[in-house]
């Protein structure tokens, strides 16, 4: 059966790469952008099966009412994507309350009110898959990206809880981790640079790997949906696995109070490591 999926970002990057696989499978999909004229060429290439919602995640009566309209035109909800989201850089000394707190009502309160609105939905269906987009940095920790690191690390946390709180419900959930991929967008949110960071500072990804292709995440994502048990973590990315396993044997080593495994020493994230999540997604 197809399934219908309710993504929140899908003007570009990895929630369009998802949104377009989901249709051209042929499921039906809502997806939700800032600005609907992003949206056009897919209302134009699915007009009975893609339903375009503008959204700014942050605004909660707004999720709860857009969630809604996608279960009520569709008759149900299979798949939430909770992708929207972007990247606020600064050292952590830089960083404005409004920047945070702008990070934080993105990332981890966006999501939490697509969720919150989702979940009586699919608690009355016995059934759903809520995808949580986190990324490989609600792992591990950059210098220069302390406000997205907390937003991520925090949004970890807040859907393990769910998954715990939903699992006899008939409710799944997937936290998605993805290392870093070139989907051509120019992360532009920046703090007022303080000159005692400037060594810290550089435009390199901080994985020291290649940006990966934004296409091949679509079977990755597609067989998660389609998984009869799915997990409760997807890394993404051949980078992925490599860094978090050295994060971790580093927290275990420290834990133990053994000195043989070296300590990661993470690059301060620059306007070019190519995250997933995008401003206009919100």
């Amino acid at each position: 059966m197809s399934k219908v999926w309710f993504i929140t970002g899908v003007s570009r990057g990895l929630g369009r790469e998802w949104a377009s696989a989901a249709l051209e499978r042929g499921d039906r999909v809502a997806g939700t952008a800032r600005d609907l004229a992003a949206l056009t060429d897919l209302v134009t290439e699915f007009p009975e099966t893609f339903l375009p919602l503008q959204l700014n995640v942050t605004d909660r009566p707004a999720d709860f009412a857009a969630v809604e309209e996608a279960a009520q035109h569709f008759g149900r909800l299979d798949v939430v994507v909770n992708n929207a989201g972007y990247m606020q850089f600064g050292m952590v000394e830089e960083l404005t309350e409004q920047q945070i707190r702008g990070e934080l009502e993105t990332n981890l309160l966006g999501a939490l009110w697509v969720t919150q609105a989702a979940l009586p939905i699919l608690r009355a269906q016995g059934s759903g898959h809520i995808i949580q987009v986190s990324s490989l940095w609600g792992i591990v920790a950059s210098p220069n990206a302390g406000a997205y690191n907390a937003s991520k690390w925090a949004l970890e946390g807040l859907s393990q809880s769910l998954a715990a709180e939903v699992s006899d419900l008939g409710i799944h959930v997937t936290i998605l981790e993805p290392a870093s991929y070139d989907t051509g967008f120019k992360l532009t949110q920046f703090a007022t640079p303080n000159p005692a960071y400037s060594h810290l500072r550089t435009t390199a990804d901080p994985s020291g790997h290649p940006l990966g292709d934004p296409t091949s995440t679509r079977t990755a994502l597609l067989a998660l949906v389609d998984a009869e048990k799915p997990p409760l973590r997807l890394l993404l990315g051949q980078s992925a696995l490599q860094i978090v396993t050295t994060e971790y044997e580093s927290r275990l080593a420290l834990w133990r109070g053994e000195d043989s495994i070296d300590r990661p020493r993470h690059q301060a994230v620059g306007e070019d490591a190519g995250e997933d999540d995008e401003k206009d997604q919100a």
